[in-house]
This record gives structure tokens, C-alpha cells and sequence, in this order.
């Protein structure tokens, strides 16, 4: 499971529930969050501009109770067309104490194209229950139930719930693993936090960041699919994102943000 744009996907927690609710008070962010990025593409050693990409989240109803709805939605311009294809757009639903309610993912990378989709209920509140659905490009249709005692993710709700996480007492090569669903299983990732550094975003601002790589097994061993960079507030804006991509390497950059819920105290002078 290849998680190219997620990016944000990868902002964990230090610990996760197990046989819990699968709930969290939510500090980061509010109804209304816009973010912007720009996409950079590296080819034959030289970075193109390659696209944008931008995240919302609202407060919005699941079946009929309140719920933050958020998206994401990448698009690679006509130029990068040439070499590689990326049109991705992610849709998620999560309770308002962060426990994830639904999943979308319709991703045309390349010559491929799938949408993944994934359903969570929480009988009795001590295990979580998955319906998991992919689409293929040929219509084929494969749909599978899985049963979990832990709580279990998707790229973009842990997004919402982990940007609320502290992390104070984090410590450089800290490794934490995590169940996240696709609409093709569960796969173990692994977070590791490499430290704190200093990140200019394309809005020309710098911002005081914690660095994290989101990696993921790959016969026998881990693999760094995601390096992003978030502001070290308690916001955790995510700045920069360098992805290591099967058809190369791509970079996103922060270019605007609006409706941000705390004061950003991680802006350098």
C-alpha cells in the first residue's frame, strides 16, 4: 500500500488505544482549516513544478450525526502530465472525538487507477469493524471484512487525530508502529521521529518544524515513503513533504493556510 499523498497520513501518536474507543479530544484544528501546497516533481535531477494540492476540513453530518468531513485533493499540471499522471482525491469522515467513521481514496497514478474505500463501526466500543472495498481500473470489485481489538487508521483520519497529539518527551530515532487500512487490508507502518529543524515554506515564511519519516515494510524491511516536516505548535501545519515515489521523488511546499485554530508560535524571525 503506497501512500504518495499522504503525506499527511504519517502524524501519529505516542501511544494508540487498544480495545478502547478509539477517541480523542481534538485541540488542533477547527471548522474551516484551508491549506495549500505546491507540488515539485524531480526529473532527470532537475525539479519542475509539477501541481498543487490542498486540504479542507468542516464540521459537516455521517448518518446523521455531527462529523468533521475533510479532503485532499492533489493535481499534477499538464507539463508533468508528459512524465507521470497524478490525480488523487482523499474523503474522510471522523467523529468529533476523532474515531474514524469513513475512508475514500480514488487515485490515478500513472497508467493505474483505483478508489479504496473503507467503513468503520465500533460494536460494544471494545473492538473495530472494518468493511474494505477497492475498485480497480477494469471494474473488477473485491470487498473484505476485518475484525480489530486495536483501533485502526486511514491515511487521512489519523491526519485529523494525531495533530492533537503532544510531543513533548519525544526523542530522536523514536519509533512508533500503526495499524492503517486501505480498501485492501491492514498494513503495519512505522512513524520515526527525527528531530527539529528549520523549513521555508513557499508562503516565504520559515517555521520551526518536527521532522518525521512514515515508512512502511517492503519484503522483510522498512522503507521511508514519506518525510514531512510540521510546525513545532499546536497546530502541527505540516510545511514540507518530501515523498519517495515509485516513478521518482516529488517535494510539497506550504503556500497558504487560513481558518487555523491556535496562534502559530513556530514562525522564525
Amino acid at each position: 500500500m503506497k501512500l504518495k499523498n499522504t503525506i499527511m497520513a504519517a502524524l501519529l501518536a505516542l501511544t494508540l488505544p487498544v480495545g478502547a474507543q478509539c477517541t480523542y479530544k481534538n485541540t488542533a484544528f477547527s471548522s474551516g482549516e484551508f491549506l495549500s501546497y505546491n507540488l515539485y516533481y524531480n526529473w532527470q535531477f532537475v525539479w519542475v513544478k509539477a501541481g498543487s494540492a490542498s486540504m479542507s476540513t468542516v464540521q459537516s453530518h455521517y448518518k446523521g450525526k455531527d462529523a468533521y468531513r475533510a479532503s485532499l485533493i492533489t493535481r499534477g499540471n499538464n507539463k508533468v502530465d508528459e512524465m507521470f499522471v497524478l490525480r488523487d482525491t482523499l474523503l474522510c469522515y471522523s467523529s468529533l472525538d476523532m474515531a474514524p467513521l469513513y475512508f475514500r481514496k480514488g487515485a490515478r497514478e500513472g497508467k493505474r487507477y483505483t478508489v479504496d474505500e473503507v467503513w468503520y463501526s465500533y460494536p460494544g466500543g471494545s473492538r473495530v469493524n472494518l468493511t474494505q472495498r477497492r475498485l480497480r481500473k477494469d471494474g473488477t470489485r473485491k470487498t473484505i471484512q476485518n475484525t480489530s481489538q486495536e483501533c485502526v487508521f486511514d491515511m487521512l483520519n489519523i491526519f485529523l487525530r494525531a495533530r492533537s497529539f503532544n510531543p513533548t518527551g519525544w526523542k530522536k530515532g523514536y519509533i512508533l508502529q500503526i495499524p492503517i487500512a486501505d480498501g485492501n487490508g491492514i498494513d503495519k507502518a512505522q512513524l520515526r521521529y527525527r528531530g527539529k529543524g528549520t523549513v521555508k515554506a513557499d508562503n516565504g515564511k520559515k517555521y520551526r518544524c518536527l521532522e518525521l519519516s512514515y515508512m512502511e515494510k517492503e519484503n522483510g524491511k522498512y522503507k521511508e515513503i514519506v518525510r514531512f516536516y510540521v510546525t513545532d505548535d499546536q497546530n502541527h501545519i505540516p510545511v514540507r513533504l518530501d515523498m519517495f515515489l515509485r516513478f521518482g521523488s516529488a517535494k510539497a511546499f506550504l503556500t497558504s493556510m487560513k481558518g487555523i485554530r491556535n496562534p502559530i508560535t513556530s514562525i522564525v524571525k
